[in-house]
Parts: C-alpha cells; structure tokens; sequence
C-alpha cells in the first residue's frame, strides 16, 4: 500500500525538478539569443587571426613658439581590404578610433581635428552604412608649449586606438604607438621703439 503524502512528496519534487529544468533551459535560451543579437549588432562578431594593423607615418620636427599654438598632422593607413571605425560611429556599439596623449609638463594638448568618416554598407549588414575610415587619414592635433617651459627638444607620446574589419568580421581593439619630437623655442622679442621727439625740444 502506498502512502498518499509519500506520492504527493514525490510527485512536488519531480515537478521541482522539471520546473528548474524548464527555467534553466529559457534562461540558457535567453543569453544565446542575446549573445547572437549583440553580435549582429556590433556587425560579425571576432576573429581570432591576426589583427591588422595601422600604420603612422614619421613626423618631422616640429619646432614651436612658447605661448602658442603649434599645429601638427598625424598621418596613418588603414591596410587595403579593411577599415576601421571613423571617430563618430553611427552605432554606440561600435568602438570609435580615438587618439590619447600624454605631454610633458607645462605642454598643453590642444583641440584633436578627426576627419569625417565615409559611408559604406558592407555584406554583413547591406541595409546599413557605417562611417568608417579606409585607405590614409590624418588626425590633427594642436601643442601648447606654456611660457615657462625651457627651450629645448621633447618628447610627445600616444597611442591611437582602433578596431579593424573587412568585408566578412571585425577583429579586437588595437592600438598603434603614436610619438614625435617637439622643439620649443622662445618667443621673438619685440624691439620697443623710442617715441619720436619733436625738433624743438632740446
């Protein structure tokens, strides 16, 4: 003979069972689903050959004015057959290219100018234009030597990061060194000029 609350134990714990077997299964379906939405969203997911790389050209010396803005353009390449984001992607889940600085004391970064992006659709989402970056770009950046930096050569170190794709995937964030040298001179002295006198006054 069966005890009823045996059977009734039982059957509460089997359908415990099935239950959590239920949950966990919508649970496992749930972050696969998510995991594929975000990788169509962030446009074809990661490779895992090798990166391609960006490349900057050589910057010659950049001689600059104490207490004054001094102009430089950083030339880079994108190798053919890829393309990187530009600076301003259309999509937040997209990373942008961004260059990062860090001056010596008493060199102030000024303003960084990024050039406008292209659009392109590509196979991997042909309903959708990315603006992104191909082939040379520069990246202009302004130096700010304050008046009581000494004369002298220095140093300007960064990195500039990027995430590289071609027609089919994207590949993991990259960085590229950036360095050149500055020389900063004094500023030119004005000569003061006497007022003229006049003939009369002795």
């Amino acid at each position: 003979m069966i005890d009823l609350h045996q059977q009734r134990a039982s059957s509460g714990h089997a359908e415990s069972r099935l239950a959590g077997s239920v949950a966990a299964s919508s649970l496992l379906g749930c972050l696969f689903a998510s995991g594929i939405l975000l990788n169509g969203i962030s446009g074809q997911g990661q490779t895992a050959g090798k990166v391609p790389s960006v490349t900057m050209e050589p910057v010659p010396l950049v001689t600059a004015t104490r207490a004054k803005p001094t102009t430089v353009n950083l030339n880079f390449r994108v190798p053919r057959g890829y393309h990187i984001n530009s600076n301003a992607p259309k999509s937040e889940f997209l990373i942008p290219t961004a260059l990062k600085m860090d001056l010596p004391t008493d060199i102030i970064l000024g303003k960084i100018a990024y050039p406008e992006g292209q659009d392109v659709s590509f196979p991997f989402s042909p309903d959708e234009k990315l603006n992104v970056y191909t082939g040379d770009f520069t990246v202009g950046l302004a130096v700010h030597p304050l008046h009581s930096v000494m004369p002298g050569k220095y140093v300007m170190h960064g990195v500039l990061r990027y995430q590289a794709c071609d027609n089919a995937a994207c590949y993991p964030p990259k960085t590229v060194p950036v360095s050149f040298d500055v020389k900063v001179v004094k500023e030119p002295t004005t000569g003061r000029r006497n007022p003229a006198q006049s003939p009369h006054v002795h």
